[in-house]
């Protein structure tokens, strides 16, 4: 039987991992245009006190993350962020992406922001159902947004906005 999940904020003492989380998923090619690896001191850039970023634990370590980063620069959009949620290739189907969206979406409403915003590959079928059943919605897709070892990737763009705060 799998460990209990639980979140919490993440601190920047947990960026080596988040950063080995996060490489797991710029290899798998799945989830990011991403290609180089990340180290703990990129990730700790990361911490700037207005974007929230979580982790989930089971009893032996971090086996997830999802964060939060400036969506655009203009002062119009500052209570609107951009997303991301990865989960340790290990962890997957556990239910650590869902128990790490549920914590961000809290923290976000904490932290005052109004929408989140992402883009998900449209053949990601697992993020974007997991989405789904969050209250996501889907706006619509991004053809040939990006280009990933040669060749044009495709991107649904979904939001959810924060009731609390809207």
């Amino acid at each position: 039987m799998s460990a209990p999940l639980h979140a919490r904020r993440a601190t920047p003492a947990d960026a080596p991992t988040i950063a080995q989380i996060y490489n797991q998923g710029i290899a798998d090619r799945v989830a990011t245009f991403e290609i180089s690896p990340r180290t703990g001191e990129d990730v700790r850039a990361w911490f700037d006190d207005a974007h929230p970023i979580v982790v989930v634990e089971d009893e032996q370590a971090i086996v997830a993350f999802a964060s939060t980063s400036t969506y655009r620069p203009r002062a119009c959009y500052a209570g609107i962020a951009e997303f991301s949620v990865y989960v340790a290739r290990a962890q997957r189907g556990r239910g650590a992406g869902r128990t790490a969206m549920e914590a961000l979406i809290a923290a976000a409403e904490q932290a005052g922001l109004w929408k989140l915003v992402s883009r998900v590959f449209v053949e990601n079928t697992a993020s974007r159902s997991l989405l789904q059943s969050l209250g996501f919605r889907e706006v619509g897709i991004y053809e040939k947004h990006g280009r990933l070892d040669g060749a044009w990737r495709d991107v649904v763009i979904v939001e959810r906005l924060i009731e609390a705060n809207t």
